[in-house]
């Protein structure tokens, strides 16, 4: 019989005196320590998703394939005119401490996310919702938010103010999860803490170290518990991705999150049946601070150093080709859409620069009068050796960078908050939509770190979320794309590809556009 251990020692080439016994928990590295383990407190990071979707089930869910599955509905439907969502509850849901859940629930977990004195980043992505934008600016009671519950808790109906094509796809983000209000009234902010926590997911916490570890355990309430193969899942925050790829080559973890893109070629050669690469449906790029005072307020100087940047050399030299330069926001693999281009990059790199030069002279800066700038990041070698290469690109038009580094939850808290003027961001999407892409750019989303403010974007976009004709709704999209882009909010640098190692000996892990693995498909070899 071949443990986890061993099956990964063999196929790396090696071998132990004495094999180690059966385990049957995963134990997963992943990119950072999530900032809270209740759905409404996180900050957007996809290691937070990561634990999240193992933990909790909405609506809906995904399988192996990264396709869209009934979760905790069996079925729903649509009204004609788009606006009402029916879902109908599976009969046999219970939390994780017996409790039947209902979709009275999901109202309670609506209303939580849209109170103001939640302040959850995840609050705008029910604005579509009847009454939604008005709750959370506290405007309206929660109780007049467009959702109830019918057929004594069977029955989830969700009222929309007008139709909105991608609403239902996300539904698989943790603003779709049920909250349990039982538990919330029991221990009121603590609830989420491991030893007080109630989930509906596939898995259950019992303890956390900060930074360190998640330990959860095979959750027996779950609907579907019996084809759940795992015992348990562990999460370990691991930043510093070698080390993370050193604890994998030791049989410390079964899977590792997002190895460094420069590691790519490198793990291939060496733990070819390990290393997975997919193209995937995620954005890395700088934003901007555009609030008054900031030193890239000025238009001009945003455009200079997007142009400078060469987007080429950090994909394909630093990165060792294992992602694609950007010259959008949104990914090319997004389906049915065509992305804008930011103007002037796809000029030659000599035009590029000389446009940019005139641009910082016209801002007033050069070698002689240099632009003092600060560049935040969240930790890692990768992100560092970006910001290194960029700061020299820079050089040349006269900007001298200073170069921060915090902690992943750190970072994007600073980021949310405004402090920064230059800044590492990315969005891996839950769903494939543009939309989720060209939110990060709406005035009233709370991703929207520089804080741009384009009427024509806002009108256009959401416009674009009411049409119901695909071709139409795509036109209005990519051209809202083209207006943003043309004003320099972001610098985009590269399109993500899935990276990940797992141990050949799992089953169950596939790789799909999204990157979503939930655990409850995983199974290891005996």
């Amino acid at each position: 019989m071949m443990t986890r251990t061993t099956s990964l020692l063999a196929a790396l080439g090696l071998s132990l005196a004495t094999p180690f016994a059966t385990a049957a928990t995963l134990d997963v590295g992943i990119s950072g320590d999530p900032a809270s383990l209740d759905p409404s407190r996180i900050t957007g990071g996809v290691w937070e998703e990561d634990v999240l979707r193992d933990i909790f089930e909405g609506l809906i869910a995904v399988d192996a394939e990264g396709r869209t599955i009934p979760g905790a509905a069996r079925d729903w439907e649509v009204s004609d005119d788009g606006r009402s969502w029916t879902f109908h509850l599976r009969d046999d849901l219970h939390w994780s401490d017996g409790e039947p859940l209902t979709a009275e629930d999901f109202v309670f977990a609506f209303r939580h996310q849209l109170d103001p004195n939640t302040a959850s980043n995840y609050a705008h992505r029910l604005y579509p919702v009847v009454n939604a934008e008005q709750i959370n600016a506290g405007d309206m009671a929660l109780e007049e938010l467009g959702v109830e519950s019918r057929d004594n808790g069977q029955t989830l109906v969700i009222h929309l103010n007008e139709p909105a094509a991608y609403f239902l796809k996300t539904l698989i983000l943790p603003f779709g999860y049920p909250l349990p209000e039982h538990a919330l009234e029991t221990h009121g902010e603590a609830w989420s803490r491991p030893q007080n926590i109630v989930v509906n997911g596939a898995f259950k916490p019992v303890s956390r170290v900060a930074n360190t570890r998640i330990e959860t355990v095979k959750n027996p309430e779950f609907h579907d518990a019996a084809n759940v193969s795992l015992d348990g899942v562990n999460f370990y925050p691991i930043e510093d991705k070698n080390a993370g790829i050193s604890r994998f080559r030791a049989g410390e973890l079964d899977v590792l999150r997002d190895y460094p893109a420069e590691r790519y070629q490198w793990l291939s050669d060496n733990l070819p049946q390990a290393t997975r690469i997919t193209p995937s449906l995620g954005s890395y790029y700088y934003v901007f601070n555009l609030d008054e005072g900031s030193p890239v307020a000025d238009p001009r100087v945003r455009e200079a150093l997007s142009l400078a940047i060469r987007r080429e050399v950090i994909a394909n030299q630093l990165l060792n080709g294992a992602v694609t330069p950007a010259q959008s926001l949104v990914p090319g693999g997004v389906s049915d859409y065509t992305p804008a281009v930011q103007p002037g990059l796809d000029a030659s790199q000599d035009e590029r620069m000389a446009r940019a030069r005139e641009l910082m002279q016209a801002a007033g800066y050069s070698p002689d009068n240099p632009l003092d700038l600060t560049l935040r990041y969240n930790a890692s070698e990768e992100h560092q050796r970006i910001a290194v290469a960029v700061a020299a690109m820079w050089e040349p038009l006269g900007v001298e960078t200073e170069m921060r580094a915090s902690e992943a939850n750190v970072h994007y808290a600073e980021l949310m908050e405004g402090d920064f003027e230059v800044a590492r961001a990315a969005w891996i999407s839950s769903y494939d939509d543009a939309q989720n892409f060209l939110q990060l750019l709406s005035s009233d989303g709370n991703n929207n770190y520089g804080d741009y403010d384009n009427a024509d974007y806002n009108q256009l976009l959401a416009a674009s979320d009411r049409e119901q004709d695909p071709a139409t709704r795509r036109d209005m999209m990519q051209r809202a794309e083209a207006m943003a882009l043309a004003d320099y909010p972001l610098a985009p640098i590269y399109i993500y590809s899935a990276r990940n190692l797992v141990d050949p000996a799992l089953s169950g892990w596939e790789d799909n556009a999204l990157d979503m693995h939930p655990s409850r498909w995983v199974q290891m070899a005996q």
